[in-house]
């Protein structure tokens, strides 16, 4: 309460007192003036009373109200610092899952690697073998050839799928398909271990046969679902150089040309280097047909673009590890050892110019991500982005061939 505002209740009230000790004198009754300015000075007092005490009470209710404040600020000021902290621990939290993540993904890498070498070393220490050991060696291949073909006429062929992404959205643009063989056991077998005796025996075109249909049959899946992705789908070079075979394989094709923009076929570097005429002229035939073709396990950087282009091979796969360790810095600049006079920045453009896109495979961490991007790649594939994984069996039951379909190309490679 203010100090005028005191005064002039102060003042208020002596009037009134005043007021009362003059009437009170007046209206006799045996009243003095003594008894009326007594009675006069008792009602001032109490007024005045009354007015300190709201006074103090008003004083002790904003002196409460500032303690409230202050608290409430204070409280405000903890609460920040507490969603400051919870913050800092999310983000803590996020850093150490993605290092794991980048962990558990280079761990993966290293199992592959090792898992590579163990079967490289295991084929050198086979061709090492005595000539008694390389007798029980024929009867365990001619074991091994049975089960692949038992896999094939029972339909005991999965499909896996890998994403490929567009970068930096990460947005699955393409599947790369594989196909893995199971032996009666259900055990899943890896290509490393039956191409070696399927190759020679012309069992891998029918398993390019196989996967093919299955890829057919899930990109109409796709298109009917309106999912606009493409399929990368594995043909082995001698498929391509298989006369007896090809001619079925292109009138499949033919009657599936519409699909000719969402199917790519996919054969290693080394193989497309070392095609013959007869598999040069059978890729005409598909491109004629509309299809176009990816180069995979791509090591050798220094590339005719105009052949590809001819051929045309619209994808290249390199390793992202083997890309960075051909970065090199000649005179300031980064550049690659296959090609000192380009910019490395510039390799992914020069491939553009010729019609033919990089995708960055085995991307395995963040890292990699960033060093990819800056070298103007659009497109990754790795673990980081997804694993190879199964299809659902009841999709595998709706795109299994007939079982005469493999039985029928079984017996036609038997009578080689």
């Amino acid at each position: 309460m203010g100090k005028v505002t005191v005064g002039l209740l102060g003042t208020a009230y002596l009037c009134l007192a005043s007021a009362l000790a003059v009437y009170i004198w007046r209206a006799g009754g045996g009243w003095g003036p003594g008894v009326a300015a007594l009675v006069g000075g008792l009602g001032f007092a109490f007024s005045v009373h009354g007015a300190v005490r709201r006074g103090i009470d008003a004083e002790s209710n904003a002196l409460e109200i500032s303690s409230l404040r202050r608290a409430n600020l204070l409280l405000t000021e903890q609460l920040r610092q507490m969603s400051d902290r919870i913050e800092d621990l999310a983000e803590d939290m996020q850093e150490e899952a993605a290092r794991q993540s980048e962990e558990l993904t280079s761990e993966v890498r290293v199992l592959e690697d090792l898992v590579q070498r163990m079967s490289q070393g295991m084929a050198t220490q086979r061709s090492r073998r005595p000539v008694a050991e390389l007798v029980t060696a024929h009867e365990s291949t001619t074991e091994l050839l049975e089960t692949v073909r038992l896999a094939l006429t029972e339909n005991r062929v999965d499909l896996f799928l890998q994403p490929v992404v567009a970068l930096p959205q990460r947005r699955t643009v393409f599947y790369e398909s594989f196909s893995r063989l199971r032996d009666k056991r259900g055990r899943v077998m890896m290509p490393a271990e039956y191409l070696e005796v399927a190759e020679p025996d012309g069992l891998v075109s029918v398993i390019d046969n196989l996967l093919l249909f299955r890829c057919v049959q899930i990109v109409r899946r796709l298109a009917r679902q309106d999912r606009k992705v493409g399929i990368f789908c594995n043909i082995s070079l001698s498929s391509l150089s298989d006369e007896a075979f090809f001619p079925q394989f292109r009138e499949f094709m033919a009657e599936n040309r519409d699909l000719s923009g969402a199917l790519i076929f996919e054969l290693g570097q080394d193989s497309f280097e070392a095609r013959g005429p007869v598999a040069a002229r059978n890729m005409a035939l598909l491109t004629e047909l509309g299809f176009r073709f990816s180069l995979d396990k791509v090591t050798n950087l220094d590339l005719d673009f105009q052949e590809l282009a001819q051929a045309d091979v619209r994808y290249l796969k390199i390793g992202a590890d083997v890309l960075l360790d051909q970065l090199l810095d000649v005179e300031g600049r980064t550049s690659l050892r296959s090609l000192r006079d380009l910019d490395a920045a510039d390799f992914a453009d020069l491939a553009r110019r010729y019609g033919v896109d990089i995708i960055a495979e085995k991307v395995e961490s963040e890292r990699h991500v960033i060093d990819v991007l800056e070298l103007n790649i659009a497109y990754g594939q790795g673990h980081l982005f997804g694993e190879p994984r199964a299809i659902r069996d009841s999709v595998l039951t709706a795109t299994a061939p007939p079982v005469e379909y493999a039985v029928q190309n079984i017996r036609r490679t038997g009578t080689r």
